[in-house]
């Protein structure tokens, strides 16, 4: 055994030593498992369907217990002696596994019938949780095998994994996705060697010297390549297509943007709402801009005459422009342009574009600027890179026309798909703002898609107007409504549409009603409602009801107008229907208005039996039922801090991104503030001992703040909702670093407690945060989907109440006198640097 070396009135043998390489090396692999566990969001956005991105969260915490529990059932290999060459060995596996895996997705094309993607989800969870499983294993051995430096080092993965979540935004400015998980593997591969390093393991140290200067060189010849348009690591299939390399592409942390097509080539006219009475034959030179690679806009060729742009007349989208000429347009979403083309061909006053992607304007104005005609350089047209509502909540100015055509949530945020894709421009909050920006006799104008079949989306959109109008006031809603349709046959035969829905701050007039009506029968459209007509009841009782859910429940569909604490537009799905997995529509397809919420179903069934089968049973199987018995109170305790944490950090994920107005902006204060916090709140328990009242007055504290945060941060939205952005961003992390200080204290505090009594068990304690953490992403989804975000918060408060009550319990067991053990009691002086 290893001489002892005195600290203070401690001895820590040489082998359990921890000095600052440890430590920079715990603090590079927490930081890569963040940023990949990101950048699979971006991945699976691209090459599946966009609602399964938010599972990241869910398999990074899955693999990370797996991890955990490995070193539970095997202490003799990464205990002692043995515990630093483990770490390091973890680590290169870890930057290994972390770019096969997702070279495998980019590769590999996704199954699209439900009957093979459901395996292919099992398989692709599994496939890259293998990274998050060597990074767990490598994190718990820091944990549980050095515990008198557990404070600082669990204070160091929350500041590591804070800062890569800051990273990566960064990175994806400089080069593409696929190269940026090269960096996540450099990254990993550093960390071994600092863990080789410490432990004086020079096989180890000069693999992983290799292979960091191996994945350096293929990041920096890629990242080359990538600005040249000819990088070697792409996407070659998209969702169930093959992919081929576009004419340009670039990523960031919330999108991936690719156009394709042929600058010199006239084809048929791209459009979702062109008339059928407009002549076929006729062609125009465009491009498509895909966002991820369901999301899609148009750029159009454009060289300042209106000559061939006359399609756009016959486009139900721009209805709108024919009752009010000559007007100020608000246009949300600028995409590739074709809006703004549309307000200047029927020669409106000024237009002015808000897009959020500066990727998107950067491409229409910049990139192809030539093609599309400059638009940013005409004197009637202000292009805005904003989030529309947040910027709109913030100017004064008052608009004749607000429009918004197919703005949806199709492409995942970084935080992920249904964790932060919920859309704040859907809401009856963000209707009342849109209101109150029109002039007098403004109208809001919004298109969406039109199923026959079924059209949820039209009916929402009913609802929605309906109690937004209410909601100011306005007695009889159907007389400030309008909504007309265009049906046409998609390439395959089947018969889909466009809707189009007028909402006006005064009733639309006798005249107004007539000139809809002869657009729509020169156009061949369909006034489906209007205050003279309704052609499916449902729309008729949608803009009349008060009792929303009694028109929907025999359409099998939630129709609830969606508000900012469920602002969940397009998720369709009645929690009842949430576990039919397998109800196919007569296409053999999940319907798409329900493809979302069974996700969400089927994910959580699936985390659910993984965590039960492949966590909690060989945890059960493998300890013996006495100890179990007597550490009931401590996993009460850590599955409790575990599921709370989830619970919590991402219902503010989520309640931010109204509020930031930008979901990069939420995932980075978010995940940075409570981390960052976090970090120092486990920093400032290292001199707390397991017995005394500190650590039951510091979760006490705990309680009050969660408590306060959840009264007052509505308020605070509220009330700083129109302020500037730095300001806002100022406020969010005020009103999250206290929250994340007293949460980051919970786990130190009852890892000191329960190894006081458990030493051993140590890794078992993980295993159970781990687990709970798993199905707690899932589980805060799903809440927040079904309920309320407000109640996914409080779901988390009365978790960490549980966890108070389990930890007063757990310390009425101590014994009596204190072991001579005290190896979870850290003092000052016991860093060794």
């Amino acid at each position: 055994m290893a001489h002892g070396v005195p600290r203070g009135n401690k001895q820590v043998s040489e082998e359990m030593r921890v000095t600052s390489l440890t430590f920079a090396g715990v603090f590079l692999i927490t930081l890569a498992t963040l940023m990949d566990e990101i950048l699979i969001t971006r991945i699976f956005s691209v090459t599946m369907w966009y609602h399964f991105a938010f599972v990241a969260i869910s398999l990074a915490m899955f693999g990370m217990t797996m991890g955990g529990l490995r070193v539970y059932q095997h202490p003799n290999i990464y205990g002692g002696a043995g515990a630093k060459r483990q770490m390091a060995g973890c680590a290169l596996w870890f930057g290994v596994s972390a770019v096969a895996s997702v070279l495998a997705q980019l590769f590999v094309p996704f199954a699209s019938h439900p009957m093979f993607a459901m395996p292919w989800i099992v398989l692709s969870y599994v496939l890259f949780s293998i990274p998050f499983y060597f990074s767990g294993a490598c994190v718990c051995v820091a944990l549980t095998k050095f515990p008198e430096f557990v404070s600082r080092l669990y204070a160091i993965d929350l500041v590591g994994a804070a800062s890569g979540c800051i990273l990566l935004i960064y990175v994806l400015k400089i080069t593409d996705a696929p190269t940026a998980v090269v960096v996540v593997g450099l990254l990993g591969s550093l960390a071994a060697a600092l863990f080789a390093a410490d432990g004086a393991l020079i096989d180890l140290r000069r693999t992983a010297t290799l292979l960091s200067a191996t994945f350096a060189t293929i990041v920096i010849v890629n990242t080359a390549l990538a600005q040249k348009q000819s990088s070697l690591l792409r996407v070659t299939w998209a969702k169930y297509s093959a992919e081929p390399r576009p004419l340009y592409e670039k990523w960031n942390s919330f999108s991936r943007i690719a156009v394709d097509g042929d600058p010199e080539l006239a084809t048929s006219v791209i459009t979702e709402g062109i008339s059928l009475t407009y002549p076929k034959d006729r062609k125009i030179r465009q491009l498509r801009l895909r966002i991820d690679a369901d999301a899609e806009t148009t750029l159009t060729a454009f060289n300042g005459g209106f000559d061939k742009l006359d399609y756009l007349r016959y486009d139900i989208k721009n209805i709108v422009h024919y009752l009010r000429p000559n007007s100020s347009v608000l246009i949300i979403g600028a995409g590739g342009g074709r809006d703004v083309l549309s307000a200047l061909l029927f020669q409106q006053r000024a237009v002015r574009a808000v897009e959020i992607n500066q990727n998107i304007l950067d491409t229409v104005n910049k990139i192809f600027g030539d093609f599309t005609g400059h638009l940013d350089r005409n004197p009637k047209v202000t292009f805005v890179n904003d989030e529309a509502r947040s910027y709109i909540s913030r100017t004064d100015k008052r608009f004749d026309i607000i429009e918004a055509s197919f703005i949806d949530t199709w492409a995942a945020t970084a935080g992920g798909a249904l964790t932060l894709t919920e859309n704040s421009l859907y809401t009856i909050d963000a209707w009342k703002l849109f209101l109150d920006r029109l002039t007098p006799n403004g109208v809001l104008s919004f298109s969406r898609w039109y199923f026959p079949e079924l059209p949820a989306e039209a009916y929402r959109l009913t609802s929605l107007a309906a109690a937004a109008l209410r909601a100011e006031d306005v007695t009889d809603p159907r007389a400030h409504m309008l909504l007309v349709r265009n049906l046409r046959l998609d390439p395959n035969g089947k018969l889909i549409g466009a809707v189009t829905i007028l909402i006006s701050k005064e009733p639309f007039s006798p005249t107004e009603l007539d000139q809809v009506d002869a657009v729509s029968k020169q156009m061949r459209f369909d006034v489906i409602l209007s205050p003279r007509v309704a052609l499916d009841p449902v729309f008729a009782e949608l803009s009349t009801t008060l009792d929303v859910a009694a028109v929907a429940r025999p359409l099998h569909v939630n129709l609830s107008p969606p508000t900012d604490d469920s602002p969940f537009f397009f998720n369709l799905t009645p929690m009842r229907e949430s576990f039919h997995l397998f109800t196919l529509d007569a296409n053999g397809r999940v319907a798409p208005h329900l493809q979302a919420g069974r996700v969400v179903g089927f994910l959580l069934l699936l985390v659910t039996f993984l965590t039960f089968y492949c966590i909690l049973l060989p945890l059960l199987r493998t300890t013996r039922k006495e100890t179990l018995r007597s550490a009931v109170p401590h996993l009460l305790f850590f599955a409790a801090i575990g599921l709370g944490f989830m619970l919590i950090e991402i219902s503010q994920m989520q309640r931010l991104i109204v509020f930031l107005g930008h979901p990069t902006y939420a995932l980075s204060v978010v995940l940075f503030a409570l981390l960052l916090s976090s970090g120092l709140g486990s920093y400032t328990t290292r001199s707390i001992a397991e017995r005394g009242n500190d650590a039951k007055v510091r979760l006490s504290i705990l309680l009050l703040v969660l408590l306060a945060f959840g009264v007052m941060t509505p308020r605070a939205i509220t009330v700083f909702g129109s302020s500037t952005i730095a300001f806002r961003i100022l406020v969010a992390t005020g009103i999250l670093f206290p929250l994340g200080l007293f949460m980051g204290m919970a786990f130190p505090l009852g890892l000191k407690l329960s190894t006081s009594r458990l030493d051993d068990l140590a890794p078992l304690f993980w295993g159970m945060n781990g687990a709970t953490s798993v199905c707690g992403s899932v589980l805060a989804v799903s809440i927040a989907m079904n309920t309320g975000i407000s109640n996914s918060f409080w779901t988390g408060f009365w978790c960490y109440a549980v966890a108070f009550g389990s930890y007063l319990w757990a310390a009425q067991e101590l014994p009596a006198v204190p072991q001579t053990n005290n190896r979870a009691t850290v003092t000052t002086d016991s860093l060794v640097l």
